[in-house]
């Protein structure tokens, strides 16, 4: 497979150098019964890499995310085709909370925080899922703190009155107590300064690489979520139309022309370009 190449659905991008840890597989996602959302997407996740999930508001990127951790039956939807396989075993049939208990973890979009509890009481819910004792829990949040001494600062601040950058790292810092081998992260940036997204994205590739903490991150931001990136998988219509490693999107000239606003002939506005050449180039 090239490192860039158009997908109409079926088999996922494959990764070499390391073993699969999420793998998903031609899935498809209807809501109410008749709203098809998702169309046979394919991805993975390999261990210890950071994946990112791209496209426009509306694309299906959340959708894939809560078929991941199981949270589409609250919101009347379902996997109704294709398999969702975790360190190779099928979760699609289990619970939330059994998903959490195996270290697969959504960090939701929004920066949702119980907002009348403290910083410190918003992340010690995210441990209600350990058995291994105070101590241990202790310890965690010992780390968490030392990845976000903001949220040190602010520890016993009521997270309502946080800002939205400190309840960002509140709920990565929430996801991170439960020890999770994998991080699903939702619109990181959205409402963000870019100063405090970077930030934000620096840290996740420190607990990437310090702590082998995988991550697939949805994002509509597609130069920040590259950069920080291994791979990426870029949705349209609820279908992954490109996939590759994150350098070569990068250096795609059809994602610079629709994601980044560039092309060969400099910046461009998103009014002057024609919908039907992507789908023509892309499917």
């Amino acid at each position: 497979m090239t490192n860039v190449e158009a997908k109409t659905g079926g088999e996922a991008g494959v990764q070499t150098g390391a073993a699969s840890l999420l793998t998903i597989n031609n899935i498809e996602v209807i809501y109410d019964h008749v709203i098809l959302v998702l169309k046979g997407v394919s991805l993975e996740v390999p261990e210890g890499g950071i994946v990112a999930l791209l496209g426009a508001n509306g694309a299906g990127k959340t959708t894939t995310l809560k078929a991941i951790s199981n949270l589409l039956h609250a919101e009347r939807g379902e996997v109704t085709k294709g398999s969702i396989e975790c360190m190779g075993e099928r979760v699609d049939r289990l619970s939330p909370n059994e998903l959490v208990r195996r270290g697969v973890i959504q960090v939701m979009e929004g920066r949702h925080c119980f907002e009348h509890l403290t910083v410190e009481e918003n992340l010690l819910t995210g441990a209600y899922t350990r058995t291994d004792g105070r101590a241990n829990v202790a310890a965690s949040l010992e780390k968490v703190y030392h990845y976000f001494p903001r949220l040190k600062e602010r520890r016993t601040s009521q997270a309502g009155y946080t800002s939205g950058g400190e309840q960002q790292m509140t709920a990565i810092g929430r996801a991170l107590m439960a020890n999770p081998t994998m991080i699903l992260l939702d619109e990181p940036s959205m409402g963000l300064a870019p100063q405090l997204v970077e930030e934000i994205f620096e840290i996740v590739r420190d607990l990437n690489q310090k702590e082998g903490v995988s991550f697939l991150l949805a994002e509509q931001n597609t130069s920040i979520a590259l950069k920080y990136s291994d791979y990426g998988y870029i949705l349209e219509n609820g279908r992954v139309v490109m996939d590759g490693e994150a350098a070569s999107l990068s250096d795609n000239e059809d994602v610079k022309e629709f994601y980044l606003g560039l092309s060969s002939g400099g910046r461009r506005s998103f009014r002057d370009v024609k919908h039907y050449r992507r789908r023509k180039r892309w499917l």
